[in-house]
């Protein structure tokens, strides 16, 4: 099982193939989870995820919502499936556990957006998903969130060009939130105060968010010019202060 946590872990597609051809079961429960579960869960993100997902569905495995199967897979052809066979896909409502911007009680483009599925984020717009769904307001008042607040934090910022897509769709990039939750259940879970897309981005400077600084301001700088707000001259990217 550590070999298969390790390929998780890195998307290793080809060590995940290997324990697989040597019988591992993808539907191995693990903590209490189904061991494909606990792949769609793992922090890291990256292209490589949708290779190393197919791998464990082909072979049988299962995840808690097989209706964001499609979403994860980033597969165009599943999705206008799943749209013929279930009346109801678009509104479906998805919770599962995040590593970084809560997914709890969140629409499809939501989970589009965390996971980078560009094929997806482009399918749900074009059938009139709501660029500025939110997501579910929790009992303390938080939360609420739009897609566009899994876009500004990713692994090397590599929904950078979703968010613009986003932008371009109408994606509010003022909205205030009361508090929104980071890595909720995880070791680096936070709560994060009076938040905006903007100021959301910003946190991405903080120890246990652990975002490139250029990368920081380039969504900053974006989401400024989105919102027609004045964007000033950035003198000190990368901080040289910290850099010192």
């Amino acid at each position: 099982m550590k070999d298969m946590l390790t390929a998780f872990e890195t998307h290793d597609a080809e060590a995940i193939a290997q324990q697989l051809r040597a019988g591992f079961d993808p539907n191995t429960v693990v903590d209490g989870k189904l061991a494909t579960q606990v792949l769609v869960e793992m922090y890291y993100r990256s292209d490589k995820f949708t290779s190393c997902l197919r791998l464990m569905v082909d072979a049988g495995g299962r995840i808690d919502d097989m209706l964001l199967l499609p979403v994860l897979l980033d597969d165009r052809a599943l999705l206008e499936t799943s749209y013929a066979e279930v009346p109801s896909f678009l509104e479906h409502r998805a919770n599962m556990a995040c590593a970084f911007t809560s997914l709890e009680d969140v629409a499809l483009l939501h989970v589009a957006v965390e996971y980078g599925s560009s094929n997806a984020v482009e399918w749900l717009l074009a059938k009139g998903a709501d660029v500025n769904a939110r997501a579910g307001i929790r009992a303390d008042g938080a939360n609420g969130h739009t897609p566009i607040f899994h876009a500004v934090n990713s692994n090397a910022n590599r929904t950078a060009p979703i968010l613009r897509r986003l932008l371009g769709a109408g994606a509010d990039a003022k909205i205030a939130l009361s508090s929104l939750w980071w890595g909720q259940g995880f070791e680096w879970e936070t709560v994060f105060f009076d938040v905006t897309p903007i100021s959301y981005a910003q946190m991405g400077l903080l120890p246990q968010v652990h975002r490139r600084e250029q990368d920081v301001y380039a969504n900053i700088q974006t989401m400024l010019s989105a919102a027609g707000r004045p964007i000033p001259r950035l003198t000190n990217i990368p901080n040289r202060y910290l850099a010192s």
